[in-house]
């Protein structure tokens, strides 16, 4: 068994010694003020995640996949940024996706010893025919989890890009890979109750490098989400009032325009811009990389 005794997120805070002697409003205020040590610590390695974006992005545009990799909070984590992409950028769900120890039933029931299973990320991988054009993204805020770890060997062996989160130091035995992103979130509020903090500074981290490798490939304009799935009442409103206001149009004009395209907001900016039909449009987007901005302004 590992001592994980000196592990950054295993070490009690200081702060919170007398946490069940403070009055709630006290407690609020010292989980806010932990909470922002989560922030800055993501601010501060910068460099990496921008690495990260990097990485992810070439990758996807070649055609490859992103997959997330974790236990428990981690896991959950990246399975909830992965389904947050095809209805945010009309993406394929197969693009990114969460592998989380234990399977679907981890994502809603804790199966705690899933993660020590270091043969279970490379199989979970295999399972996904796994190739040299893909990104495997391990996530453990403590570090040393086996599922994750076995998980990035096997990439490497595959060819794969790898990249690493942990809110740990780096520390013997841990798996070499690409790019590794090391938010340092210090001991948690509830001694090594990694949910909190560290669980917040991955969260901050997985939205910067998805939606970023996002913008990359051209599923936003400026910051409008051009790219949206509009599959619900609320955004189809918001693909209209994207149209509406990306082309100046009547709000008519631009559900008429929508309904043209298929409820594709970008490919009804296009036509608008271009005066085309539909189908034009979608060449023109295509011979772009996907980018409205390089289709409609020459």
């Amino acid at each position: 068994m590992q001592d994980r005794s000196n592990f950054l997120t295993e070490l009690p805070n200081p702060a919170s010694e007398f946490l069940d002697s403070l009055s709630v409003e006290d407690q609020v205020k010292l989980m806010h003020q932990q909470d922002l040590q989560a922030a800055n610590a993501v601010g501060e390695v910068g460099p990496a995640i921008a690495a990260a974006v990097k990485i992810v992005t070439e990758r996807l545009r070649l055609g490859g996949r992103l997959f997330y990799v974790g236990a428990g909070t981690s896991g959950r984590l990246g399975v909830l940024d992965a389904s947050e992409i095809p209805p945010t950028f009309r993406a394929d769900p197969e693009l990114v996706q969460g592998i989380i120890a234990g399977g679907i039933p981890a994502i809603f029931k804790a199966q705690e010893g899933a993660e020590d299973d270091a043969s279970g990320g490379e199989r979970d991988l295999v399972a996904k025919n796994l190739t040299s054009k893909d990104v495997v993204f391990g996530i453990t805020a403590g570090g040393s989890t086996p599922y994750v770890h076995g998980a990035l060997r096997y990439a490497k062996t595959v060819g794969s890009a790898t990249i690493f989160l942990s809110c740990v130091a780096h520390f013997p035995g841990e798996t070499e890979v690409d790019v590794v992103i090391r938010p340092l979130t210090g001991p948690e509020i509830v001694t090594g109750s990694t949910r909190l903090k560290a669980g917040t500074a991955t969260k901050l981290v997985l939205n910067t490098v998805t939606t970023l490798a996002m913008v990359g490939l051209g599923k936003t304009y400026g910051n409008w989400m051009v790219d949206v799935q509009a599959s619900n009442a609320k955004l189809r409103d918001r693909a209209a009032r994207i149209v509406q206001t990306l082309t100046a149009t009547t709000r008519p004009r631009a559900e008429e325009l929508l309904a043209l395209a298929g409820g594709h907001a970008k490919v009804a900016i296009t036509m608008h811009k271009l005066n085309a039909t539909a189908e034009t449009a979608k060449v023109a987007l295509g011979a772009a990389g996907g980018s409205l901005r390089k289709a409609t302004e020459k």
